[in-house]
């Protein structure tokens, strides 16, 4: 059985395809189109998840789409009756992405030469969050689990609790819009001056810059519930507009007089970042703690589980991740690497396979490699073709050749197997340096990345070494939980110590990377350190997805060696 899930017409557009279970490929549409978020038809991904496939539309069976226009339609009503200024303005926002949805059919047929009548046929609609449930919980390795959900709105949901078991996943609450907490963090975004949509790791990012002043504030916007509900004063939010321009997401500012009242004038995105700034941003991340930490020990205490899955917009605060284990009475935590609403797709399909239709679970996913690959052969004709000199390195001396280039230390291009899965660079499409050079992490935010000086970078380690470097010892294959560096530590790695100390550590396994593995490993038998500094291989863009992509990334930045497979290319 061959099912295509889809997350489409909605920010992050993706595509993933099963076979009798088993994934064979996921990727999200924004590494086709390059442009950040896209949200329209993933038409590129779907062709992609196909050829994967070796099949054709014909071929497959079922084809599943993570938003449900009938859920909770009785409670849109009422809100839209109780809330008409509000109400109208969602009602006109439903039917449009309704119209997008009833479209697909047509979309297909356009796209793909199908007929309409064939797609219509195979449509199963999965609701929005418990397709995120089932993209952490049949993904994972546990046979049952406490599971949530939390993102900004879905299907009029934005926060769902759930409890896992084999191949059923049961409901057992919901917060419905508007109250959200993804949507608190994106207001404080947009008053720091951070305006993008997705800008909210910004926010992360900065906190550990500031102290928690201002929480007492925060706290006012929110209150704790029983059986781990919460709620928000409605004074300060107001109506949250989410548009597509351009297939991009745009999301309006929302916060209220009130709340600029209590907070005082929003942050112009060219005005300095001062102090005040960093400790509004370090309170609110308290207080998006607490507003977790208050709903996962519900959870735990409903459901008796000592494993938790975690996916939604929300579950990437890995800050936050981090320390839920600590926090709570939760002893595993599963994080899938597409957390967000790219990975909408995959849980679509998973809900449809295993809880629709009663099938067996399968093994856990484990690799987050599910994208573009490209042979030796064809790296070698891109480069011949654009006369861009080169040499071919085997695998031995590769590893010592970009070892001894690290120690220089010169910053690399890796780009290796198949892309990721995710947001987040595992070590496939990466720009790595050595994490002893205290100067990496300016040169790559100002003349590599061109971002924000204070945003930190992660710490790729071998799996077996994660205690020697952090206090925590789970582990971490999809860089989504940031962990303590012990102390001692923090003049050895600086360029991947965060200013609190931290880092967003990926705990890399030699059977599911070995390539990035063997070559940390013959970093640190050179060094001694069983790391390297990993961030994402762009500027400004999606991550690369092509070997034209990754030659141009590199040919415009200060980037000192790239590396293709097994094809290098000096500056």
């Amino acid at each position: 059985m061959i099912i295509l899930g889809l997350n489409t017409h909605h920010a992050d557009s993706s595509a993933a395809i099963f076979l009798d279970g088993k994934l064979i490929a996921a990727t999200e549409e924004e590494r086709f189109t390059r442009v950040k978020h896209w949200a329209g038809f993933p038409a590129q991904a779907i062709q992609f998840c196909l050829q994967e496939a070796n099949t054709t539309l014909e071929g497959v069976d079922h084809i599943t789409i993570g938003r449900d226009a009938k859920a909770k339609l009785g409670k849109k009503m009422l809100f839209a009756l109780k809330n008409l200024k509000t109400g109208a303005s969602l009602i006109q926002n439903r039917w449009e992405n309704r119209k997008d949805i009833t479209s697909i059919p047509q979309q297909f047929a356009d796209a793909f030469g199908c007929p309409q009548e064939m797609i219509s046929k195979k449509l199963v609609h999965v609701e929005h969050h418990r397709a995120h449930l089932a993209s952490a919980f049949f993904a994972s390795h546990f046979e049952e689990a406490a599971l949530l959900s939390i993102d900004g709105s879905g299907d009029f949901t934005t926060c769902m609790y759930g409890y896992g078991k084999g191949n059923q996943i049961e409901v057992l609450d919901s917060i419905d819009y508007p109250v959200s907490l993804g949507f608190i963090y994106t207001a404080f975004t947009h008053f720091l001056g951070f305006p993008h949509y997705g800008d909210e790791y910004k926010v992360m990012g900065l906190a550990p810059y500031g102290q928690p002043t201002l929480v007492d504030k925060v706290r006012k916007l929110v209150t704790l519930e029983p059986n781990g509900r919460w709620t928000w004063a409605n004074e300060y939010f107001g109506e949250v507009k989410v548009q597509y321009v351009n297939n991009q997401p745009v999301v309006d500012t929302f916060y209220t007089k009130k709340f600029e009242e209590l907070f005082g004038p929003a942050r112009k995105k060219e005005d300095e970042l001062t102090q005040f700034h960093k400790d509004l941003a370090k309170s609110v991340q308290v207080v998006t703690e607490e507003i977790i930490f208050h709903m996962a020990a519900h959870l735990q205490e409903k459901t008796g589980s000592k494993n938790l899955c975690i996916a939604g917009g929300v579950a990437q605060n890995s800050v936050a991740n981090g320390k839920i284990i600590a926090n709570t009475n939760f002893d595993q935590l599963y994080i899938p690497s597409a957390g967000h609403d790219a990975g909408i797709s995959m849980g679509s399909a998973l809900f449809h396979y295993h809880h629709n239709l009663n099938h067996p679970r399968k093994q856990a996913i484990q690799s987050a490699s599910t994208g573009s690959r490209f042979t030796n052969e064809e790296i070698e004709a891109f480069l011949k073709e654009n006369k861009v000199p080169y040499k071919r390195l085997e695998e031995e001396e590769l590893y010592d050749y970009l070892t001894d280039k690290l120690i220089e230390p010169a910053v690399i291009g890796w780009f290796q197997g198949r892309a990721e899965f995710g947001p987040r660079a595992l070590g496939n499409r990466s720009i790595i340096a050595d994490p002893r050079n205290d100067k990496a992490k300016e040169l790559l935010n100002l003349k590599i990345k061109r971002r924000e000086s204070f945003r930190p970078f992660a710490p790729s380690i071998l799996k077996e070494y994660v205690p020697e470097y952090f206090e925590y010892t789970q582990d971490v294959p999809f860089m989504e939980k940031v962990f303590p560096i012990k102390a001692e530590k923090h003049k050895e790695i600086p360029a991947v110590t965060h200013v609190d100390g931290t880092g967003r550590l990926q705990s890399v396994d030699k059977q599911v990377s070995p390539r990035y593995y063997r070559l940390i490993d013959t970093f640190r038998k050179k060094t001694g350190v069983p790391i390297l500094l990993n961030t994402s291989f762009n500027e400004n863009e999606p991550i690369v997805n092509s070997p034209a992509e990754a030659y141009a990334c590199f040919a415009r930045t200060q980037m000192d060696v790239l590396v293709m497979e097994n094809m290098v290319v000096e500056r």
